[in-house]
C-alpha cells in the first residue's frame, strides 16, 4: 500500500504520489510524536504535492508496526523557549491544508491523541480500525488543544468536545464514529484492502472538481478559519504561557511526577 516510489527523501515521514494519491507515513515508530523537525517535512511534503495538480487526495497513516497514529507534539518542545516555533511549525500544516484544499484521509490504527487527534478532526474521512483510540490529553499538562478548539466543536459538537478537552478523557472507534469523528472501523486485518477501495473512489474523479468541493465547503464550515486560529494562538502563546502552570505540568510531565497547581 505504502511501498511506491519515494517521492522526496525525509527522515521522520515517507512521502510519496501513485495513482493520483499523496501519501504522508509518519516515520517515528513507535508513537509517532510530532516534533519541530518532523512538522515542518510534513508541512515541505505538502507544499511539494500542492504542486502537483493531479493529485486526487492526501493519506494520512503511520508506518507498519507503529503502536499509534500519533501521540502528538512533543512534550519537551512545549517549553518557553520553543513553544513558539512548536505552534507555528504544528499549524502551518493546517494552514496549509486549508489553503491547499485537497480531500484528505486518515488512517487510524491505534491511538490519535493530542495534536494526532487535532490532525484526524480535520480529516474528511477517517477509517480506524478497533484498536483506533482518541483524546485530548493537553489539560493533564495545564494547556489546552488550540486546534482542538476551533474543529472538534464543529465535528462532534460543543457538549462532547467540551468535555473531552476539560477531561483529558479518551474514547474507542465506535464512539468516534458514533459522534462524527470517524467514518469507517474496519477489522485490522481488512484495513488495506478497505482503504483501497476508498481510495479508488477518489482517483477516478477530477482533482479540480474535488479541489473545488473542498474548498466550497471549507469556506462554509470554517469562513474566518486563519483569523479563528492566530485569535487562539495569542490566548495560548500570550495568556496561558505567561501563567505557572502550564510550565508546571509540562515539567512534572517530564520529571514522571504528579503536577502540582498553583492555579495561577
Amino acid at each position: 500500500m505504502y511501498d511506491e516510489a519515494v517521492v522526496e527523501k525525509y527522515e521522520s515521514i515517507q512521502f510519496t504520489i501513485a495513482d493520483r494519491i499523496g501519501y504522508i507515513v509518519f516515520n517515528r515508530p513507535p508513537l509517532n510524536i510530532f516534533t519541530i523537525s518532523m512538522m515542518k517535512e510534513i508541512n515541505a511534503a505538502l507544499n511539494a504535492m500542492s504542486r502537483n495538480m493531479s493529485v486526487s487526495c492526501i493519506v494520512f497513516a503511520a508506518i507498519a508496526g507503529s503502536k499509534a497514529f500519533s501521540a502528538g507534539v512533543s512534550v519537551e518542545e512545549h517549553r518557553p523557549e520553543t513553544v513558539y516555533q512548536m505552534l507555528d511549525s504544528f499549524h502551518s500544516i493546517f494552514r496549509t491544508l486549508y489553503a491547499y484544499s485537497k480531500p484528505i484521509i486518515a488512517v487510524v490504527d491505534g491511538p490519535a491523541l493530542g495534536g494526532g487527534c487535532e490532525l484526524v478532526a480535520f480529516c474528511d474521512v477517517v477509517i480506524a480500525t478497533d484498536r483506533a483510540k482518541f483524546g485530548q490529553p493537553e489539560i493533564r499538562l495545564g494547556v489546552f488543544p488550540p486546534m482542538g478548539s476551533i474543529i472538534l466543536p464543529r465535528v462532534i459538537g460543543l457538549k462532547r468536545a467540551t468535555e473531552l478537552m476539560y477531561t483529558g478523557e479518551t474514547i474507542d472507534a465506535l464512539e468516534a464514529q458514533s459522534l462524527g469523528l470517524v467514518n469507517v472501523i474496519v477489522e485490522v486485518e481488512n484495513l488495506q484492502e478497505r482503504v483501497q477501495e476508498i481510495l479508488s473512489r477518489f482517483s477516478r474523479e477530477s482533482a479540480v472538481a474535488l479541489e473545488a468541493t473542498r474548498r466550497a465547503i471549507l469556506t462554509a464550515y470554517y469562513p474566518d478559519f486563519n483569523e479563528l486560529l492566530s485569535r487562539v494562538e495569542d490566548q495560548y502563546l500570550l495568556q496561558l504561557m505567561n501563567c505557572q502552570d502550564p510550565i508546571e505540568g509540562i515539567n512534572a510531565f517530564l520529571e514522571k511526577r504528579p503536577p502540582v497547581w498553583k492555579h495561577k
